[in-house]
């Protein structure tokens, strides 16, 4: 019963309101009426200070329609009430009517023009004027947002599930500023609405009393006149109240609380203001007729509360000073700096390093040719990226990475070593990966990156670069424009995260060459812990550590996750009877894990493909050859370059569909096309038939095919 009142209570009120328009109502039920109206109006502006951004009160819209329609069905009950009753419409009305008047009738009819040209015109007006230009810059900036998503997603600061959450949240932001935008209009209706029918009460009210009543004109000028004024405030008050809360929530744009905690922490952050004001309150004293005693006191609250707010910042200021001062670094190891080993001891005491003493151990020359698996080296300008002393947040953001990566694909990210380096210029860093350098990159630590769309609003001021991850044309903006080029569809991001997302991208593109014999027997191990069996069973007996790495490599290089090793291991134990043939092993494990693949490239149940042309998959599966390596291509050069330029075609085709390209082939043919297309297209991802569900929905947006002259 409860849920059923729960589930109906909002649709049995709206069709009651409804009724309200045509159902004449007794004088005591509209004051109940009149008093719900005020409430509700009072909780709804109420709601709208409490709340920290406008999606908690995601329902405003519509309760903004409903409190209207309320409004106008309890303006019409009193209309009827007031023309047919002599100005009797209930005692809220009298009451009020008598209160504003004060006996004087012009009086009361300029304070409610001027409450009612309020309304309209400042808080109503500046309300619907913010409503529009919010709904325009959400919507505008929807597609930056979206991409800062991608990238904040494929750096590993959110994962899935929560890079999910904010493309609802995004979603949910511009469906309720668009319909702010139309809500904003019926408040601005009710206003003029609100005029004519205290225009309607007025005139048609004296001439009620006149014709019909018999009364004098001073008796209908003091009788209706009252009902009148009375009637407009009670539908001005609740209607003020509900505008104010439009304007409040259309308003919250940077917010981390409640308006009352935020008003007080930024009024209170600045105690020189206060001071400065108070001392200016003070000095009207000095102007002739001034009152004295106001102003005194004012200024002098004011700065009392300068003083207050100031002595426990200059302690906080002197504090940090003196820990800055008293804090030291040691040296780092040889051949690392400061933050370039974090997570490492410090140094208590700063110590002479003696190299040669240092170096008579060989154990310690040893460590002279160590190679790391992951390095990133970078100029003194971004130090304080890194020093977590400094506030850097890099570490914290590579631990998160790392965690995300080895839950989605099932293999650890080696350690990386940050280390600093003088060889750089300030601004440079350099990726390496097992020593050599694999990339590099130059951010400027004070600017922020701004990713071009295809179509700005309009240009940015910045300085021209190009985006290190991805190659796309982007500009270094200073912060303070930052806000204008998210209007103009500029995607911002700052320097660490270009950064970061420039290694993980990296990271990925040769996590193939990561994946040691060390790390295969890990895997191993904790297969154990599942399927001890099946894992005896399968390595070293069935497929050597040798075999299980490379197959292992092979997946990953094409971004397989490999965390199901029981269906890997399995796979492997059912066709090792078959072949001993590596890459028909691996294609065989991809088969098994077609629910895997299916969902790290399918989105909402579709797939979209470049398909080869029949005639072109006959060609490819004509032209292999064994060799001492294993199966290769004997392509003529002329299809080669075909398929080429097909191919780059057809990819330019996925930048509107913000999704990774995917080519589609027969499952004899996949892996071979991938190795041949590997070259040009790193990026590409090669899929068969076998390897998709059977419930996707695949959408060919391309087709590779032969030219005439190669079929004839």
């Amino acid at each position: 019963m409860r849920k059923l009142i729960t589930n109906n209570v909002v649709a049995v009120f709206v069709v009651i309101v409804v009724l309200l328009l045509v159902i004449p109502l007794p004088t005591a039920m509209l004051d109940t009426c009149i008093i719900i109206n005020i409430s509700v109006s009072m909780i709804v502006l109420l709601m709208t200070m409490y709340v920290s951004e406008a999606l908690e009160f995601s329902i405003f819209p519509s309760m903004l329609l409903i409190t209207t329609l309320y409004r106008l069905s309890l303006n019409i009950a009193s209309t009827r009430l007031i023309l047919s009753e002599g100005g009797n419409a209930g005692q809220v009305i009298s009451t009020i009517g008598t209160f504003v008047l004060q006996g004087n009738v012009v009086v009361g009819i300029i304070i409610y023009l001027i409450i009612v040209l309020v309304q309209f015109i400042v808080i109503t007006k500046g309300a619907e004027r913010v409503s529009e230009v919010s709904a325009r810059f959400t919507l505008d900036a929807m597609p930056g947002k979206q991409m800062a998503i991608d990238a904040d997603l494929n750096s590993g600061i959110i994962n899935e599930q929560q890079a999910r959450e904010r493309r609802e949240k995004i979603q949910k932001e511009a469906n309720f500023y668009g319909a702010m935008d139309g809500a904003t209009k019926i408040v601005k209706g009710d206003s003029i609405m609100s005029i004519i029918m205290t225009a309607i009460n007025f005139v048609a009210g004296i001439v009620i009393g006149l014709v019909q009543g018999g009364m004098t004109f001073d008796q209908v000028l003091q009788q209706y006149t009252i009902a009148t004024i009375g009637d407009g405030l009670v539908s001005q008050i609740p209607a003020l109240l509900i505008s104010t809360g439009t304007g409040m929530i259309v308003t919250r744009s940077v917010s981390e609380g409640s308006l009352s905690v935020d008003v007080l922490r930024e009024f209170t952050a600045q105690p020189r203001v206060l001071g400065i004001a108070g001392g200016v309150i003070m000095l009207m004293i000095l102007i002739p007729g001034a009152p004295k005693l106001q102003p005194i006191l004012m200024g002098s609250i004011l700065i009392f509360c300068a003083t207050r707010l100031r002595t426990p910042a200059a302690e906080d200021e002197a504090a940090m000073a003196a820990a800055a001062a008293a804090a030291g670094r040691a040296p780092g190891a040889p051949g690392g700096g400061g933050p370039a080993a974090p997570g490492g001891p410090e140094a208590v005491e700063e110590e002479v390093f003696d190299e040669n003493e240092y170096f008579k151990n060989v154990d310690n020359i040893y460590s002279l040719i160590k190679v790391e698996p992951i390095e990133l080296e970078f100029g003194y300008s971004l130090i304080p990226l890194v020093d977590e002393n400094s506030g850097g947040n890099l570490i914290n953001r590579i631990i998160i990475f790392r965690r995300q990566y080895a839950q989605e694909m099932g293999f650890v990210v080696p350690s990386i070593r940050l280390r600093d380096s003088s060889l750089l210029n300030a601004n440079q860093y350099v990726i390496k990966v097992k020593g050599e350098q694999v990339a590099m990159g130059e951010i400027l630590i004070d600017y922020y990156l701004a990713l071009q769309p295809n179509d700005p609003l309009e240009v940015i001021d910045g300085i021209d670069t190009v985006e290190p991850a991805y190659g796309i044309p982007s500009k270094w903006i200073l912060p303070e424009n930052r806000d204008l080029a998210e209007t103009y569809g500029y995607t911002v991001i700052d320097p660490l995260s270009v950064m970061l997302t420039h290694l993980t991208e990296t990271v990925k593109q040769h996590v193939a060459e990561l994946l040691d014999r060390t790390e295969v027997v890990h895997l191993v191990e904790n297969a154990k812990k599942v399927s001890e069996d099946l894992v005896n069973e399968a390595v070293p007996n069935i497929i050597s550590y040798t075999s299980l790495q490379k197959i292992l490599r092979n997946l990953l290089r094409e971004g397989i996750p490999i965390k199901d090793m029981i269906t890997i291991l399995e796979t492997i134990v059912d066709s090792a009877a078959a072949t001993k043939d590596i890459d028909v092993i691996t294609e065989n494990i991809r088969v098994a894990l077609k629910r895997t693949i299916t969902r790290k490239f399918c989105e909402a149940g579709t797939l979209r493909v470049v398909t080869l042309d029949a005639e072109l998959e006959k060609t490819i599966l004509s032209s292999m050859s064994r060799g001492d390596q294993g199966i290769y291509l004997s392509l003529d050069p002329s299809v080669i370059q075909g398929i080429v330029t097909q191919l780059s075609d057809n990819i330019k085709k996925f930048k509107d569909l913000s999704q990774t390209p995917i080519v589609l082939t027969s499952h004899v043919i996949r892996v071979y096309f991938y190795r041949l297309i590997e070259q040009f297209f790193p990026n590409v991802y090669v899929l068969s038939f076998n390897e998709i569900d059977n419930n996707v929905q695949i959408q060919a947006i391309g087709n590779i095919e032969l030219s005439q002259e190669q079929v004839s």
